[in-house]
């Protein structure tokens, strides 16, 4: 068994961009990650403020999934590295295949070896196949964050998007960048912390209908919510009616920055419950608000004994 139960304060939020992009930042105790590189004058100021009300100045992991300009724009970039200051970047694992994606490459490589002048490391990690396999495999629930994918690398990039389980709150948030792959979707419907644990599930493709969202893939993992990063007017008609209409048989509750952003966060104790605000474009004024209890707190509030059973049913002990 990995962890017991702790109380973790809690932040998960989706910026509204102002065109088409994806922004959103994960605060688990005092640990504040940026997830993907896109900065606008829509959200740059949300960010600031929610940097204030978690006590923070500067975070502590950029977190970026695909060199696509809607998850890593170079003046994005630029601002976050020059005023944000993290020390520690998790890029995509592929070959950067655009011209803007070789930009921030260089940006990022720059930026590393400006603070490696002044004798200050700073962390950059390609999220690639070796690094996967490297890494110890994670058994049971707990407060470690799970890297999925990419497991090999694919000829279509957006399948070599990163995967990541954050899991060090007291809920759990899956990023999924652009992944539609459905052999992707059916290796994570046999992960079992997955099935066990996803409270939010970021919404592959900004919620393109494209295989990988399935019937299979929510009654496997069943996240409790879904939260899709789009633009109100976007081309594609993101999240797609196709993908609702999925959402709403599994009675998954769907949450999007069309019309504002979404503000996650744990209440009370900090070990169990957490509330989730979509907010009016561009002001304070709550458009809906609903109330949920992390899943992995089941777990977590089990002795030992009662939590291997459960787990490992059968299991005899060693011999």
């Amino acid at each position: 068994m990995s962890s017991t139960l702790k109380a973790v304060q809690t932040r998960f939020r989706a910026y509204q961009l102002g065109q088409a992009g994806s922004s959103f930042s994960y605060l688990a105790g005092n640990h504040f990650t940026l997830i993907e590189a896109v900065i606008t004058d829509v959200n740059q100021p949300r960010l600031l403020e929610e940097l204030a009300a978690c006590s923070k100045e500067k975070i502590d992991v950029l977190h970026i999934t695909s060199w696509d300009q809607d998850h890593c724009s170079e003046s994005g970039l630029e601002w976050i590295l020059k005023n944000l200051a993290p020390l520690k970047i998790e890029h995509p694992g592929y070959v950067p295949h655009t011209t803007s994606a070789e930009n921030c490459m260089r940006a990022i490589t720059q930026y590393r070896q400006k603070w490696a002048a002044k004798q200050i490391a700073v962390n950059v990690q390609a999220i690639d196949p070796p690094y996967i396999r490297s890494l110890e495999p994670t058994a049971g629930p707990g407060y470690r964050d799970i890297f999925y994918h990419p497991r090999e690398l694919r000829d279509n990039s957006n399948d070599n998007s990163t995967i990541k389980f954050f899991r060090g709150g007291s809920f759990n948030v899956l990023s999924l960048g652009d992944v539609e792959d459905r052999n992707i979707a059916a290796m994570l419907r046999r992960c079992k912390t997955l099935c066990r644990e996803v409270d939010v599930m970021i919404l592959a493709h900004h919620g393109a209908d494209n295989g990988f969202t399935s019937k299979k893939l929510l009654e496997e993992l069943k996240p409790q919510i879904a939260v899709c990063s789009s633009n109100y007017d976007n081309h594609f008609d993101h999240p797609r009616p196709e993908i609702r209409a999925l959402l709403h048989d599994q009675e998954i509750k769907i949450f999007t920055t069309k019309t504002g952003d979404v503000m996650v966060r744990s209440i009370g104790g900090h070990t169990r419950d957490f509330r989730v605000t979509n907010y009016c474009s561009d002001t304070t004024k709550v458009s809906s608000q609903h109330d949920y209890k992390a899943r992995k707190y089941r777990w977590l509030s089990m002795n030992a004994d009662s939590l291997r059973n459960l787990l490992h049913p059968g299991f005899k002990g060693l011999k």
